[in-house]
């Protein structure tokens, strides 16, 4: 399994508010907007990437962090293997990911996804 990027996640209340501060200060770019999430790239890096949302569509909790595997089932199963709680179930999600959630040791929650 390879990693192919990882996106921090931040909370706010307004996805879409800091769009001129991304822009103009960090010349970001957005990439996806679906309302409750926000994700800004750089342009010429688009695995340079930062995530803001208001609240996940399908899952409990929102994720400190998302991260793209190239085999999204291999990583479940190590997880699963491991003992580690699975916070949102594998699930292939209606916006084109497959993901799952899991706590890391520090209790943080990663979103793990791969684009099929």
């Amino acid at each position: 399994m390879t990693v192919r990027r990882i996106v921090p996640n931040l909370q706010a209340a307004d996805p879409g508010a800091g769009r001129s501060f991304y822009s103009e200060v960090l010349g970001l770019e957005p990439v996806m907007d679906h309302g409750w999430i926000v994700t800004y790239a750089a342009p010429g890096n688009p695995a340079a990437q930062l995530s803001v949302l208001s609240e996940d569509a399908s899952a409990p909790v929102v994720p400190d962090v998302s991260i793209e595997v190239d085999d999204v089932d291999a990583a479940h199963a190590a997880a699963v293997a491991r003992g580690c709680e699975i916070v949102h179930p594998l699930t292939d999600e209606p916006w084109g990911v497959r993901r799952f959630f899991v706590r890391d040791p520090s209790g943080r929650v990663l979103n793990i996804l791969s684009h099929p």
